[in-house]
């Protein structure tokens, strides 16, 4: 039996995944190393359990990244690799124009502490991970209560950050990628930032995914569970409450609201009466009968997408409904149309998590509301492009086959 996490003491350099979440940083790595971080920070419970759940042998820290000393962290061991995400809550679009308040001055500000890590154990390479309005992040004006970005100086204070790094002997770039061109199957664009200090070059990888490539686009098909049941959007709340009881789920919420039937049947009129070729598929637990199927989003200027696509950005609370219209006979006469949410273990899979991963219960077996899992996913890193960042610019920490250790080679040797 291989046992890759024999390796943790075998490397002489230190791989530190700061503001973990879930662990999509941590698996990305795993993924292109061979090997678990080596330690995890972060200030949530929840997301703490859950990445020790998924990387046992990682050495975890329930902390504010800012009262993280990280002299004491790394206890004299140099860091080979520091990967960062910061909260990007207050940076991101996806909050509309909402004013922030006082409070949201520290969250966006969360990104200096890679600039301490640098200043003081000088990471030999740091990823840093965000959304794309991370290159304008600029001072806030307006009252305590009611603050926006200033127009004027956007981008200012990330241009500082990025000098603070360079004066620290840092090379600095960034780029912005999509998830879904690295091979997950969704189109999640983030701002990524590498910095190094070892004067080798910064390496941005190629693209796998995509028309053109080696790899087709993966798309949101792979990702439902089709036999889930649903229930018509024309249910009672009577009807909706005995559904929910003879499923053992929770109770739907009907009748929906107008805004949302009327998304609901914009879509059916683009991606089904309209569409010359409508996303079918027959379901086990539909009868058998070339349900047509399309996904309802609740955020954004675009709320329908075809299922033969990447899944859009995933956010932090349920924003995601699939919508199936029955169809019967020719031509098409629909007989019913139905909408669930997408649970999560459906979100993790666009996300590129594999099935394996548990998200549903932490490492001391207390269980994730369905809310926890959410936000997780909404805030974790695509596994695929992490993996893809650091196979480029650190492949020497990549695990030799040489040094996996069997494990019971392991045993023999803790006997002798």
């Amino acid at each position: 039996m291989i046992f890759p996490q024999m390796l943790l003491d075998l490397h002489c350099e230190l791989i530190v995944d700061l503001f973990a979440g879930g662990g999509g940083a941590s698996l990305g790595i795993e993924m292109a190393t061979g090997r678990m971080v080596d330690i995890a920070i972060n200030h949530d419970p929840a997301a703490v359990a859950m990445h020790k759940a998924n990387h046992p042998q990682t050495r975890h820290l329930l902390s504010d990244v800012f009262e993280a000393d990280p002299r004491e962290v790394t206890q004299g061991r140099p860091v080979g690799l520091l990967w960062a995400s910061p909260d990007c809550t207050h940076h991101s679009k996806a909050r509309g124009g909402k004013p922030l308040r006082d409070r949201a001055r520290r969250t966006r500000a969360l990104a200096w502490v890679v600039t301490r890590w640098a200043g003081t154990v000088r990471p030999r390479v740091i990823i840093l991970e965000n959304v794309e309005e991370f290159a304008d992040w600029g001072p806030l004006v307006g009252p305590p209560d009611r603050l926006r970005p200033c127009p004027r100086r956007k981008g200012r204070t990330f241009r500082q950050w990025v000098r603070s790094l360079e004066r620290h002997g840092y090379e600095v770039q960034w780029r912005e990628l999509r998830a879904c061109d690295y091979g997950a199957p969704t189109i999640r664009k983030r701002l990524f930032v590498i910095a190094r200090c070892d004067g080798r070059p910064i390496i941005w990888p190629e693209p796998t995914h995509g028309p053109g490539r080696r790899f087709p686009y993966r798309t949101a098909v792979e990702c439902i569970d089709w036999p889930l049941p649903m229930l018509s959007i024309f249910a009672s709340p009577e009807e909706a409450r005995e559904w929910a009881r003879v499923h053992g789920v929770g109770v739907p919420v009907r009748p929906l609201a107008e805004a949302t039937l009327r998304r609901i049947a914009r879509g059916v009129v683009r991606f089904v009466l309209e569409n010359p070729e409508p996303f079918i598929v027959g379901v086990a637990g539909n009868g058998g009968q070339l349900v047509a199927a399309y996904l309802q989003s609740y955020y954004g200027a675009e709320n329908r997408q075809d299922l033969r696509e990447p899944l859009r950005t995933i956010p932090t609370r349920d924003r995601f409904g699939l919508v199936t219209v029955t169809i019967a006979g020719q031509p098409y006469v629909i007989t019913d149309i139905a909408m669930r949410m997408l649970t999560p273990r459906e979100l993790y899979r666009a996300q590129g998590f594999p099935d394996s991963y548990i998200i549903d219960r932490g490492a001391d077996g207390r269980r994730l509301t369905k809310t926890e899992q959410v936000r997780m996913v909404g805030n974790s890193v695509c596994p695929q492009v992490a993996a893809a960042l650091v196979r480029a610019n650190v492949p020497e920490m990549i695990a030799r086959d040489e040094v996996r250790v069997p494990m019971r080679r392991k045993r023999a040797m803790a006997t002798a």
